[in-house]
């Protein structure tokens, strides 16, 4: 495993990453097509060529001998639901399922150490909870992550 920064030929890949992570973790009983078009919409190739030409945006990737399997997104100046959070917001952090267990979302989170960042997950995904209490993360406080006014209740973690 190599973590390296990611560059725009990784857009393709950073998607196909998401969509993949996103769809495992939240369409568990059934896709239907509110969040099949949300997942479609949000998880593009170019939307991931604008993320990786901002300069607020850092994102760093996780490469095996065969091509990226997790990666690591950190927005910089993003606004917390919580009053005394960093500036730096944790916005993504996704591996493959085949990967869990092989260290790469502890070292891809080690890639922002120091900085102190703050991120919301789903109050459901107590997998992804636990992971980030395991790795000194606490629960601070909730807020709600929206989808076209449907809100879903979110632990906010620093």
């Amino acid at each position: 495993m190599q973590i390296r920064p990611a560059n725009i030929s990784d857009a393709s890949s950073l998607a196909a990453i998401a969509m993949e992570v996103w769809v495992a973790t939240y369409l568990r009983e059934g896709v239907n097509g509110f969040f099949a078009d949300y997942a479609l919409t949000n998880f593009t190739k170019e939307t991931f060529e604008v993320i990786l030409s901002d300069k607020n945006e850092t994102i760093s990737v996780s490469q095996n001998r065969v091509g990226i399997d997790g990666f690591i997104r950190l927005t910089n100046g993003s606004n917390a639901p919580i009053s005394g959070c960093s500036e730096f917001e944790l916005t993504t952090l996704y591996v493959q399922g085949q990967h869990h267990g092989k260290g790469i979302g502890a070292a891809l989170l080690n890639t922002c150490k120091g900085l102190k960042p703050w991120l919301a997950v789903n109050a459901e995904n107590t997998q992804a909870i636990h992971f980030y209490q395991k790795h000194g993360f606490s629960i601070i406080g909730d807020t709600y992550f929206d989808i076209s006014g449907q809100q879903y209740l979110n632990r906010v973690m620093a």
